[in-house]
């Protein structure tokens, strides 16, 4: 049975794992439990990793070091039940350690990215329609107002541009389809024919934001994806436009994005702020195109739950001699989130 080392707190284990789940990898393998009462440090890691074949990684988990390499002979698989495993790799490591020695690395990100495909299509309903400006219309004693139009352009039938066919992105293109939409993406990585397997058409960023109605963006972060959406690619957007950003603040020029939400010209919804929380008198809290949520497109019971089974379908498959899904692609590493 393998000898699989289990580093997560409780908590994180009742947020990921259905009960019957969990108990199935207690069945499975040889467990072996984070029982300190806290996240597990590296010297913990390093005392525990001795005869493990696997490592179960999650949310609060230490950043793996090459001392914990060095004690662990055995490793061949490290499980990551969260989403980028960024916060516990580095590029030295993997070159040093996990593709000289084959081990493999899983990321439950699919499971995240469930949860946030799903956010981004409710945002691009909601902020095209305008539901909050109309809740609060109503809520102030008024009825219909044609100082917010109540027919116009929403999701159904729009040109919809997803800058970056990440994990989430092509999910988000997919889930697209049910709304017969015009699909454009942005992406200098992606395969031409993934996108054009996703039924969307390749174009340049300034092309995308050009002949979209509705944006949404779901770029890793990156060095070179930092500022990626400045002031020439918003003005480009046409009256009435709506931006999406469920990926990380930095990807977006904030001063740039507040200049042109002044003009009252374009809408905006935000999951994410560079920083967050955005400060207490920043305008993106106060202009009143802007919705800004409290990074919470990725929460979900659905989404959540997945990543605790994915994490156990990776064990099973890894130990069964079968591909891994999920796993991630180390040869990229420098691309992905």
């Amino acid at each position: 049975m393998p000898v699989v080392l289990y580093t997560p707190t409780p908590e994180h284990t009742r947020n990921v794992f259905r009960p019957e789940v969990y108990a199935a990898l207690g069945r499975e393998f040889d467990l072996r439990e984070n029982t300190l009462g806290r996240p597990m440090t590296v010297d913990d890691v390093v005392q525990g990793i001795g005869d493990a074949d696997a490592l179960v990684t999650g949310w609060g988990t230490c950043a793996l070091t090459a001392p914990v390499f060095d004690a662990a002979p055995r490793l061949r698989l490290i499980a990551h039940s969260a989403g980028s495993v960024r916060a516990i790799l580095t590029p030295d490591l993997i070159e040093r350690y996990v593709r000289p020695r084959g081990i493999v690395v899983f990321s439950a990100n699919r499971a995240i990215a469930l949860n946030v495909a799903e956010a981004t299509i409710g945002l691009l309903i909601m902020a095209s329609r305008r539901w909050v400006e109309h809740i609060q219309h109503v809520r102030g004693g008024g009825w219909r107002t044609p100082e917010i139009p109540g027919n116009g352009q929403y999701l159904s039938g729009a040109t919809v541009g997803v800058v970056s066919a990440s994990t989430i992105g092509r999910l988000v293109c997919r889930m697209l389809r049910v709304f017969d939409t015009r699909v454009l993406v942005y992406d200098p990585y992606a395969d031409p024919e993934a996108i054009a397997a996703l039924g969307a058409e390749r174009v340049e960023l300034d092309a995308l934001f050009e002949r979209s109605d509705l944006v949404t963006v779901h770029t890793p972060k990156l060095a070179e994806t930092d500022g990626l959406i400045g002031r020439r690619q918003l003005s480009l957007l046409r009256d009435g436009a709506v931006l999406i950003n469920t990926s990380r603040g930095s990807v977006i020029d904030e001063a740039a994005l507040i200049e042109e939400c002044r003009t009252g010209r374009i809408y905006a919804a935000l999951d994410v702020t560079e920083p967050e929380p955005p400060a207490a008198d920043s305008e993106l809290r106060s202009l009143p195109n802007v919705y800004v949520l409290p990074h919470i497109a990725g929460a979900g019971y659905y989404g959540y739950f997945e990543i605790g089974s994915s994490t156990l379908r990776a064990l099973r498959d890894h130990f069964a001699g079968l591909p891994v899904s999920g796993a991630v692609p180390l040869e990229r590493f420098a691309e992905i989130a």
